[in-house]
C-alpha cells in the first residue's frame, strides 16, 4: 500500500481528495490535517509517501511546512492560487491541482505520482541541490513578514518585526530577537534580499534591523562597531556602515 497524507484548511476540500482516491485500491489515506503544525506532525509520524498539501493554510503555509521537513515526500499541491505554480514545481512537485479541478485532471496528477513512485524517482532530491529547492520554493512575492524555525523540538514561528539582527552561523544563520536566538536553514545572501529595507546587511556575517540601531562609531580603519538598544555590539564593513547611514534617520 502507499500511504498518502492529505493537508488542506477546508473539510470539502479533503473529502473530495478521499473521494476520488477510493478508485485507487494500493493508496491509503494515512491522515489528514488541517493546519500545517498539525501536518508536520503527522508527515513525521506515518511518513507518507504522497502529500496533497494546500498552500495557504492557517499557522503554516505548504511552502513553510516543507522547510521543515529535511527529507520532503513526493507533493501534489493544490490551491486556488495559480502565482504558486512555479514555486511549486520548482521544488520538484509531482503536479499542481488549481482549485476546482475535475476527476480527469486529478487522476492525471495521481498517476504521474504513482509512474514515479514505481520508478522510484518521486522523492529523488540531491542533498546538494535541497536547500536551494527551498529557497526557490519559499522566495515570498514581496517582502518576507515571518520565519517559520525549529527551536526546542517545537515550531515558531517569528515575526520579522521582532528580530534585531541576523548572524550567519555555519551553513545557517540565527535570527537574534529580544527573547530568543532561532537557528534557520537559510543563507545570509537569501535573506539580505528577501527581508524588508529595514534590515541592512552590514558586514559578512550581520544583518542588521536599522530600528533596533542606537549608536555607530569608528572601531579601526574601515572597520565601525554598530550598537543595539539592548546593549549587543556588531562589527560593520566600510560598506555596511555606509549603506547604514543611509538607512537612519539621526
Amino acid at each position: 500500500m502507499i500511504p498518502v497524507v492529505i493537508v488542506d484548511d477546508e473539510t470539502p476540500a479533503r473529502d473530495l481528495i478521499k473521494h476520488y482516491l477510493r478508485l485507487y485500491p494500493d493508496v491509503e489515506v494515512a491522515g489528514e490535517a488541517n493546519n500545517g503544525f498539525d501536518a508536520l506532525k503527522l508527515i513525521r509520524e506515518k511518513q507518507p509517501q504522497l502529500v496533497f498539501l494546500d498552500v495557504q493554510m492557517p499557522k503554516l503555509t505548504g511552502f513553510e511546512l516543507l522547510e521543515l521537513i529535511d527529507q520532503p515526500p513526493a507533493i501534489i499541491f493544490s490551491t486556488a492560487f495559480d502565482q504558486y505554480a512555479i514555486r511549486a514545481f520548482e521544488l520538484n512537485a509531482v503536479d499542481y491541482l488549481l482549485k476546482p479541478y475535475s476527476r480527469k485532471r486529478f487522476e492525471a496528477a495521481v498517476q504521474k505520482a504513482l509512474s514515479r513512485l514505481a520508478a522510484g524517482t518521486a522523492e529523488t532530491i540531491e542533498p546538494s541541490a535541497l536547500q536551494s529547492l527551498k529557497e526557490a520554493v519559499s522566495a515570498p512575492a514581496g517582502d518576507l513578514t515571518r520565519i517559520a524555525v525549529k527551536y526546542r523540538q517545537q515550531i515558531h514561528v517569528v515575526p520579522v518585526d521582532d528580530i534585531n539582527y541576523v548572524e550567519a552561523e555555519g551553513d545557517y544563520v540565527k535570527l537574534h530577537t529580544d527573547k530568543n536566538a532561532f537557528l534557520k536553514e537559510k543563507t545570509m545572501k537569501y535573506l539580505e534580499e528577501n527581508l524588508p529595507s529595514q534590515f541592512i546587511r552590514i558586514h559578512r556575517s550581520y544583518i542588521v534591523n536599522v530600528n533596533r540601531v542606537s549608536k555607530i562609531e569608528l572601531y579601526e580603519k574601515e572597520s565601525y562597531r554598530v550598537y543595539l538598544k539592548d546593549g549587543t555590539l556588531l562589527k560593520a564593513s566600510s560598506g555596511g556602515y555606509k549603506a547604514l547611514k543611509e538607512a537612519v534617520s539621526w
